[in-house]
């Protein structure tokens, strides 16, 4: 018997240690306002620049009821990702698979989770490279109008890999908290931009504001692609236990606590974001909006170069929110799986090689606005829209017909559709693109 129990307790060491030495289990002294701003870093994406043109897709009433009502539903799945957080009395579901395998049972848990929230957060983490290089680039030709050679954004999306190799490095959730407070505000500042710059700028003369492709299939399928990029821009639950997981919690005061009390005042955050760049920006262009409404405004120059700075800045720290976790399940595979080491070496090793990969697929399929839609509907509508009903029911296993069920219900037919009607008409954009676009031009 001794030799078991001792053994017990080697291995319970072992996976102490292993814990500490993890991304997201490292260290848990956050407070709330950690959440807050972690939260609207995760969730205002570079999403809010593609919103006008979103809804120059959907049209004034459909666009306005989709926006609030992407709005509900994501904060009622976020309170219920909260919640199920610490059900379990004296266990803690730090990772959105933990939390799958205690809904759908060990193996097939994984199996729905862990694709679905890679997808996810890879898919961002590309996108993400896009947009930091785009903008970027938008910068260097607006600062410099004459005799300046134009540069690939092939080499741009190079100089912003760049900082990602540098700042990868950092351990731990609680440690990228100064970067994730510089890209909360960032995103505050392009959003009021984007908006502001809007104003100043009028409604432009002939604005129209009837949808833009004449032929009913080309409607319906830019409709599609805006219900993609829409839930692009609502999408922040794939870290929200990973969040979660970093705030100290007793019985007395479970973590819940404080982390409803940020994740409501991100969405109030996210609300003053999204909501007035979406329909300020679509009044004042109509249908002419561009993807990415920075590239609308071109004047006044200083403030739109600014407005670029600020999404870059704010992009470096959204790469380093949605990678995190990635971090954490290669770190978790390499130590518990193939029994590495958990050395600086080793971390050091694989984080250079995952942003090598993002960066790389990144100049290879560089369409902003087309992946937008379809990594949204395709990977984040179920994530961010159904799976956290799914789990509620599967775990608390409400009355039929009761309040609960039913909203939970909605909510997963509302999120199914999504996950089938967005990658439609992204697919179908990115294909349009594909025709005239040159590899590594």
């Amino acid at each position: 018997m001794g030799d078991e129990t001792s053994n017990v307790d080697v291995n319970l060491q072992r996976q102490k240690e292993i814990d500490e030495w993890l991304p997201i289990t490292s260290s848990r002294n956050a407070k709330w306002w950690y959440s807050a701003f972690h939260n609207v870093t995760a969730m205002v994406g570079a999403g809010v620049l593609g919103l006008p043109s979103a809804m120059a897709s959907l049209g004034w009433g459909p666009g306005i009821v989709i926006l609030i009502l992407s709005w509900v539903i994501t904060l009622y799945t976020l309170w219920q990702m909260i919640e199920m957080h610490e059900m379990v009395p004296g266990k803690r579901f730090d990772r959105y698979h933990e939390l799958g395998q205690q809904a759908f049972g060990e193996k097939l848990g994984l199996w729905i989770v862990v694709p679905q929230q890679l997808i996810c957060e890879v898919g961002v983490d590309i996108v993400y490279m896009v947009t930091g290089g785009t903008s970027l680039k938008n910068i260097h030709d607006l600062a410099c109008k004459k005799d300046c050679k134009s540069i690939k954004t092939t080499y741009f999306i190079m100089i912003f890999a760049s900082v990602h190799f540098v700042i990868s490095h950092l351990p731990n959730f609680n440690s990228i908290t100064g970067v994730s407070l510089a890209a909360a505000v960032m995103s505050l500042s392009y959003s009021t931009i984007a908006w502001t710059a809007s104003v100043h700028k009028g409604v432009q003369q002939g604005v129209n504001y009837s949808y833009k492709d004449s032929t009913t299939s080309g409607k319906v399928l830019d409709f599609f692609k805006a219900l993609g990029t829409v839930a692009f821009a609502y999408a922040g639950h794939n870290v929200v236990l990973e969040i979660q997981a970093t705030i100290p919690s007793t019985p007395e005061k479970p973590s819940k606590g404080p982390m409803w009390k940020g994740a409501v005042v991100g969405y109030i955050i996210v609300a003053l974001c999204y909501f007035p760049v979406a329909l300020i920006g679509y009044y004042v262009f109509g249908n002419n909006v561009e993807g990415n409404i920075l590239t609308s405004l071109q004047k006044p120059e200083g403030l739109i170069i600014a407005a670029n700075a600020f999404v870059v800045i704010h992009v470096i720290g959204s790469y380093q929110i949605y990678a995190m976790p990635v971090f954490d399940m290669i770190e978790s595979v390499l130590v518990k799986k193939m029994h590495f080491r958990p050395t600086r070496i080793l971390r050091f090793t694989a984080r250079t090689v995952y942003v090598a990969f993002t960066m790389f697929v990144a100049i290879t399929f560089p369409f902003f606005d087309d992946l937008l839609s379809f990594f949204g509907g395709f990977a984040f509508a179920p994530t961010t829209y159904f799976i956290p009903c799914i789990m509620w029911l599967a775990i608390y296993k409400p009355k039929m017909f009761s309040l609960s069920w039913c909203t939970n219900w909605i909510c997963i037919i509302l999120g199914l559709l999504l996950m089938i009607l967005g990658p439609i008409g992204g697919l179908r954009a990115i294909i349009i693109d594909a025709k005239t676009y040159k590899f590594y031009s």
